[in-house]
């Protein structure tokens, strides 16, 4: 198995992965969404927005609408009344998770040391 090579570059283009990919998965919601279905399964809209909380309707709508775009989320509409629709994970999104999850994992992991920086670079408030 080849090791991949580190970039030393990193281009102002769309074929940059980073400023491509992990910018828009870096946002506030995109990852607390993918958590959220990747731990419930298939949901609904207010289902979703109930599991995160402190999400609005918008930005919920927003988030959504991009990641089905980026092929990470599935959307299906039924064609009821009233209309019910539902988001679960794709194929390519559910490849994603071990890396987030590894993320999160790191992250609780080492929150208290990064709020105990946090407090001393603003003088220990």
């Amino acid at each position: 198995m080849e090791t991949p090579r580190k970039r030393r570059n990193f281009p102002a283009s769309a074929d940059c992965p980073i400023r491509n990919v992990l910018a828009r998965l870096g946002e506030k919601w995109p990852m607390l969404v993918l958590v959220t279905l990747h731990a419930n399964g298939t949901m609904r809209f207010g289902e979703i927005r109930t599991a995160i909380g402190d999400i609005s309707q918008r930005m919920l709508t927003v988030t959504l609408r991009t990641l089905v775009e980026d092929g990470l989320v599935g959307r299906t509409a039924y064609p009821e009344v009233p209309p019910r629709v539902e988001y679960r994970l794709t194929p390519t999104g559910l490849s994603l998770m071990p890396h987030i999850d590894s993320l999160v994992g790191w992250a609780t992991e080492h929150l208290s040391a990064i709020r105990a920086g946090r407090d001393a670079g603003r003088g220990g408030k």
